[in-house]
């Protein structure tokens, strides 16, 4: 039996569409995810391209080829913006851990820093290095 009470709200926060407008939080939650399991697969690289030193000078220059090309480049890039992100993101978790920070506006606008943040890191990490 149907709840008449519901009024007209979604069934599911996973009706994307006209139902359910993604929010900072969960949108940040999800990349939060996702970013920890891209920077697994990107210490499988760096410790493909450290094993491939320590191998032989063909497999390093096959290693270092790959991650130098510019599908590596951009791999990497990516998981420089990722290891930023989900630092910041996980600094934004543990302040909501000491209570601080979880009101409404204070969540949105500490969501909106941790990006910025994240892509200017990821501009200076890469100037720099």
């Amino acid at each position: 039996m149907a709840d008449v009470n519901r009024g007209n709200r979604p069934l599911s926060p996973f009706m994307i569409g006209p139902y359910y407008r993604p929010q900072i939080t969960s949108v940040l939650s999800i990349m939060h995810r996702i970013t920890g399991a891209g920077l697994v697969l990107a210490a499988v690289l760096l410790v493909w391209w450290l094993a491939a030193a320590a191998i032989s000078p063909a497999a390093f220059a096959r290693a270092d080829w790959v991650l130098t090309s510019w599908i590596g480049t951009l791999v990497l890039t990516g998981s420089l913006w990722a290891l930023w992100f989900h630092a910041l993101n996980g600094v934004r978790h543990l302040v909501w851990d000491t209570g601080r920070g979880i009101e409404m506006k204070a969540v949105t606008n500490s969501g909106w820093a941790v990006v910025a943040l994240s892509v200017v890191f990821t501009i200076i990490t890469l100037i720099i290095v």
